[in-house]
């Protein structure tokens, strides 16, 4: 098939520390090529793929420091996929709504995968005036807020099974991997390690946006022995940390829409203490690659009983339920169905 990705521009594909969403693009469109595909991504200038790379910038604009506004740059990349809409059986957008007028006055067959929190209040007459635009969900919970959009179906998140190495021994460490910010409560991570007396591990970028924040909220938290913030990390780190860690701690507070930290641990045999929101019961499987719990007494009182879960079962349940080929796959399936309704 003759398939285009389109990524958001804020990070390289893959990109080069955090960023879910530009991380699963590439996983997608390696496995595709690999698969035979005719695949063209459409990215920030700095992407490294198998595919055919359409620049469309000349470097993620995160890292950009001439970058003011985004928008003038995605909106000459969706410029450039239309013009080039008659060359692909299926455009596949990453990239929320931007481009919706436009797929709504385009022949070209397409879906969007929607990779972020939906219970914002702007955005119910959005989906409804779009309602004919196909979605993919990366969880179900993500659906809840916009139970009326034109869902087609739900895809988990899957990652190369060879990406990162499973551990079979922690260094005894717990560890936080993400972004500094209110609703992914490092604040919280670092009560568990207090509370238990285990080393905690930190590995998280600071966008502009949480600065105010992490230095107001976090940074006092980080003088204190057991503390080790060790800031964004590339990947060969995040493998080194995640698998050396005894848990991830993932006390989120807020519908997160799917959490690929999770899995990246679970691929190491790393099992996840996470709280019971968004997609958090969909990932995990209580009781076998971690323990999901209601509040922090509870995720202090897993901590305990981290002996009882095997790492090589986290890593088998990976493997099973969440490589990219499954997830590729699955996307495969979805492009064939599009491509056989009518225009």
């Amino acid at each position: 098939m003759r398939i285009a990705q389109v990524s958001p521009l804020y990070e390289s594909v893959p990109p080069h520390g955090y960023g879910g969403t530009e991380r699963v693009v590439s996983y997608l469109t390696e496995e595709l090529v690999r698969l035979g595909h005719d695949v063209t991504l459409f990215a920030s200038g700095d992407s490294v793929t198998q595919a055919r790379l359409v620049p469309c910038c000349p470097r993620s604009l995160r890292l950009d420091a001439q970058c003011v506004d985004s928008l003038p740059h995605h909106f000459l990349m969706l410029e450039r996929v239309f013009a080039a809409a008659d060359s692909f059986d299926v455009i596949h957008f990453h990239v929320d709504y931007l481009h919706f007028p436009l797929s709504r006055r385009c022949a070209a067959r397409h879906v969007t995968t929607l990779h972020g929190r939906l219970d914002l209040p702007d955005l119910p007459p959005l989906y409804r005036e779009f309602h004919d635009m196909p979605l993919v969900s990366i969880s179900d919970d993500q659906r809840k807020p916009l139970p009326h959009a034109n869902w087609v179906t739900t895809i988990h998140h899957g990652m190369p099974v060879d990406f990162f190495e499973h551990h079979d021994v922690s260094d005894g460490y717990l560890a936080f991997l993400g972004r500094i910010s209110p609703e992914k409560r490092a604040d919280h991570a670092i009560e568990i390690a207090k509370r238990t007396g285990i080393p905690l591990k930190i590995a998280a970028k600071v966008d502009k946006a949480d600065q105010q924040y992490f230095e107001q909220v976090i940074k006092p938290l980080l003088d204190h022995p057991l503390i080790d913030f060790v800031g964004e990390v590339q990947n060969d780190a995040k493998n080194v940390l995640l698998g050396g860690a005894r848990a991830l701690l993932f006390p989120i507070d807020w519908p997160e829409p799917f959490g690929l930290v999770m899995i990246e641990a679970m691929a190491c045999g790393t099992p996840v203490i996470a709280l019971r929101r968004g997609s958090v019961p969909e990932v995990i499987t209580d009781g076998v690659t971690g323990f999901i719990v209601d509040d922090l007494n509870e995720a202090v009182a897993a901590v305990g009983k981290l002996p009882a879960l095997s790492r090589s079962r986290c890593r088998e349940e990976f493997e099973r339920r969440f490589s990219s080929t499954r997830m590729t796959e699955d996307y495969v399936n979805l492009y064939r169905r599009l491509c056989e309704r009518p225009v």
